[in-house]
């Protein structure tokens, strides 16, 4: 390894939003981190709905236009399977 050209590796505190700290090694100060594996579902058992900044408000906002149309399919569907068994 080339002397005096890569970042000092050093240990370092890695701070969750849940209030969780550990240490782990980076060529960084200090990291923050908002999901780790003490607060993670994965890890935890637990489901827990994270939303950043209003995403899943923002999606049901954009798309609840389509709420119309929600029944519409299962209608096509039966008509679509009466059909074909009328014809058989």
């Amino acid at each position: 390894m080339k002397e005096g050209i890569h970042p000092k590796y050093q240990p370092v505190k890695v701070r969750c939003a849940c209030g969780n700290e550990f240490e782990a090694g980076s060529t960084k100060g200090e990291i923050r981190v908002e999901i780790c594996s003490q607060c993670h579902p994965f890890f935890t058992g637990k489901q827990k709905l994270v939303d950043t900044a209003g995403r899943v408000e923002r999606f049901y906002k954009k798309y609840s236009h389509l709420d119309k149309y929600k029944g519409k399919a299962d209608e096509l569907e039966a008509e679509r399977r009466a059909k074909a068994e009328g014809e058989a």
